[in-house]
């Protein structure tokens, strides 16, 4: 992790933003609620993505959680006990900016996952580019054993992890899955010791962020365009992407650095 942190900016009471040099924190900080989503915090989510995103210095981005149980245990589901159908409808589009802030964010994006992810929680860490968890976390999709479904890109973001029958057995069943079996059904992608998701997923975010900035936002768009694309398709957007860096600032910088045996300064232009 960076060395020097700077002063952390709220998006509202229960979202946070702090930054490490070229690594920024969303923070998940509603602790009296296990980080439950309420319309409250998923404005907030979405608000405090719409400003990362809009942040060229940022190039990676960490999703932490300040509960010490739970990364969020999704939909905060008292609130909901007492909406009318009109309430949950004009909850809907609130929820899902949530969501897709996250999925959205340019740069690429680590989850740091311990306790319980379940419902929308694991749906913010799928929606995420890596999941580092600990050994207590425990994932899953249970909303059909409440009656709905993932509502939060999981019938669409899961079956891109572990294929579609996986998929299908761990929503159609509802199960929780333990840290051990996660990492090895590809789950998350690394598993770490218990209570050192964050501080991990923070290194992992600072290596991601010595590279180009141009080149990862680039390359994450190419990754994210080209699922689920035939070849050919896959290898046109993966054209596209490289055009959009090739003749950077960032590139002449990085054959400069190289061809020189120094750090690469990168412009980000």
């Amino acid at each position: 992790m960076a060395e020097t942190e700077e002063a952390e900016l709220r998006f509202g009471e229960f979202v946070g933003v702090r930054r490490y040099d070229h690594v920024a924190e969303l923070v998940l900080d509603r602790p009296a609620a296990m980080n439950a989503v309420s319309t409250e915090m998923a404005r907030s989510i979405a608000a405090a993505c719409e400003a990362l995103a809009a942040d060229p210095s940022v190039r990676v981005t960490a999703l932490t959680s300040t509960h010490p149980r739970a990364f969020c245990v999704g939909a905060d589901l008292k609130e909901r006990n007492s909406f009318s159908d009109a309430d949950l409808m004009r909850q809907r589009p609130v929820t899902r900016a949530a969501y897709t802030g996250v999925l959205e964010l340019p740069m690429p994006v680590v989850a740091a996952v311990h306790g319980f992810a379940l419902g929308g929680g694991f749906e913010l860490a799928l929606s995420c580019d890596l999941i580092v968890a600990d050994r207590t976390a425990v994932v899953g999709l249970p909303e059909v054993s409440v009656g709905v479904i993932p509502g939060g890109g999981g019938t669409q973001l899961l079956p891109r992890r572990v294929g579609s029958a996986r998929a299908a057995e761990l929503i159609l069943t509802a199960r929780r899955v333990e840290a051990a079996e996660a990492a090895e059904l590809g789950l998350v992608d690394h598993l770490v010791d218990a209570g050192t998701d964050r501080d991990e997923a923070l290194a992992l975010a600072a290596r991601i962020a010595q590279n180009s900035p141009l080149g990862l936002r680039a390359a994450k768009r190419a990754l994210r365009l080209g699922q689920g694309l035939d070849l050919r398709a896959g290898l046109d957007v993966e054209d596209a992407a490289w055009r959009s860096v090739a003749f950077s600032g960032d590139r002449a910088e990085g054959v400069a650095a190289f061809n020189e045996k120094r750090a690469p300064q990168w412009p980000g232009e």
